[in-house]
């Protein structure tokens, strides 16, 4: 397996894109007036302690307040402190905080006191004085290893705080993984100065910028080169490389090619298929994917693959394919919370549990968190997928003006009859001499052609004429009916 890293940067945007094996996994996208906060430090001040919920809401500086569940409120030990909120904080307490989600929607940015500040090859906790060891390292001796060494620096230091390894610090030398710690401290210390400095509430450390983060958290053995379409970008990413990952092995190149770099790797064309609900699989099936604010559906149907031999192997071939496919659009777009997977129904139990495995394979590979139930009843799958961006349909799309979001519209036969009543309760409510009627072009064209008939009766029988208008800018659920 081979990856790329690709990086297109514009002044107001910068784009990453994974690329393996060909194929587009996964699009990050950071604009600079919409900046990700997941990674910020702040300090905060309690607004609203909320008893019925556990929870507090946090006055950080943004636009709406961020949310503090009693949960994520941690000792000294990084044990939770209390079930009940009350007896955590109280309004107007002052506040280390860190955001741990985005803001999402209506929702403010949720956040967590359980610091935590990561670097290439280690995460450093200060408020608690353990060590762990990534899951994706399954090797024993190394985990043995790495664990040695993390634990070691902890019990050396009379400082508190604990360390986790990340997947990349696997195999990497002691010595490295020391100067990593040591700055991680140093970072901490530097943190912990300008809090105490502060005087009010803010921002007290922000993450990277997404080009570093990239760089940082992305670039692993398998990703062959760095591709960046910006010259000073590169001089940037590179000196950064040079100071924090001296060891890394990747080329970090210069794309100056004419053709704009996300254009030839195809990135362009993926991100538009993936603002759309159907996605094509190769085998002729077909995905519907529904992003709601309670969850994403999925449902897989056959299509146009009609197989070669029974109609159950034809499923699980589906199943199969649509098992991969599912991983790659839940990674390219971002779809986090709650998802729902309506796989063809199976009725051979071993084709279930293969295609569950397919899925759990194929989702190793992600960076978020994921969690897999069994075949229900129902023969759905039910998962949970870490959110802590938005998703790129709502980084890059709006509501619609005309639906409000629902994705679909009143048929104009619908708003025709709707203007029908509309006459009726006017002319027995008021003293009408004429009415004229303002719709969007399609209304306009169905009262005068499919419904002119019906028209024809409801002037009649209320006496009263009724003239037509098209109002350009009307939507086809929008009229008026007004009086003259």
């Amino acid at each position: 397996m081979s990856e790329e890293i690709l990086v297109n940067v514009m002044p107001p945007e910068t784009r990453v894109a994974v690329v393996e094996n060909g194929a587009v996994q996964e699009v990050i996208i950071e604009r600079t007036d919409h900046c990700g906060l997941v990674g910020n430090i702040y300090q905060g001040c309690i607004c609203r302690v909320l008893p019925g919920m556990q929870a507090a809401f946090v006055d950080i500086g943004l636009e709406r307040t961020a949310f503090l569940h009693t949960s994520d409120i941690v000792d000294a030990q990084g044990a939770p402190r209390s079930e009940h909120i009350h007896e955590v904080v109280s309004e107007g307490d002052e506040i280390m905080v860190q955001v741990v989600k985005d803001p999402l929607g209506t929702k403010g940015a949720r956040l967590t006191t359980n610091i935590s500040i990561p670097s290439r090859y280690l995460v450093f906790m200060p408020t608690v004085g353990t060590t762990g060891i990534s899951q994706r390292i399954e090797d024993e001796e190394e985990r043995r290893r790495l664990r040695d060494i993390l634990q070691h620096r902890v019990d050396s230091k009379p400082r508190k705080g604990g360390f986790i390894a990340r997947t990349a610090a696997e195999e990497v030398a002691e010595e490295a993984l020391i100067r990593d710690m040591d700055f991680l401290v140093k970072l901490w210390q530097g943190i912990e100065e300008r809090y105490r400095s502060c005087t009010d509430i803010g921002m007290v450390h922000d993450d990277l910028p997404l080009v570093l983060r990239a760089l940082r958290d992305l670039v692993g053995p398998e990703v062959e080169r760095v591709r960046i379409d910006s010259r000073a970008t590169v001089e940037r990413v590179r000196t950064f490389a040079a100071k924090y990952i001296p060891d890394i092995a990747v080329p970090i190149e210069y794309y100056r090619g004419e053709r704009p770099l996300f254009e030839l790797y195809g990135v362009e064309d993926e991100i538009q298929k993936a603002l759309q609900r159907k996605v094509q699989l190769k085998s002729g099936g077909y995905l519907i994917l529904d992003q709601t604010e309670a969850m994403t559906t999925i449902d897989v149907n056959t299509g146009a693959f009609v197989g070669h031999r029974t109609l159950e192997e034809t499923i699980f071939k589906t199943n199969l394919e649509a098992a991969q496919a599912i991983c790659r659009q839940l990674r390219l777009r971002n779809l986090g919370g709650i998802i729902i997977i309506d796989f063809i129904d199976m009725c051979d139990d071993e084709h279930k549990r293969q295609v569950l495995r397919a899925l759990e394979k194929c989702l190793a590979k992600d960076h978020a968190k994921t969690h897999i139930s069994e075949v229900s009843a129902l023969g759905l799958v039910e998962m949970t997928r870490k959110r802590t961006r938005e998703s790129l349909e709502h980084i890059l799309c709006g509501p619609c003006t005309c639906c409000g979001g629902r994705g679909t519209l009143k048929t104009a036969e619908t708003a025709c009859y709707e203007i029908f009543r509309e006459i009726l309760r006017q002319t027995r409510q008021f003293e009408v001499e004429t009415l004229l009627v303002l719709a969007s072009q399609e209304v306009i064209d169905r009262l005068l052609d499919e419904e002119s008939g019906h028209l024809a009766e409801l002037q009649e029988f209320t006496g009263k004429p009724v003239r037509l208008q098209v109002e350009a800018l009307y939507t086809q659920e929008q009229y008026d009916v007004v009086l003259i």
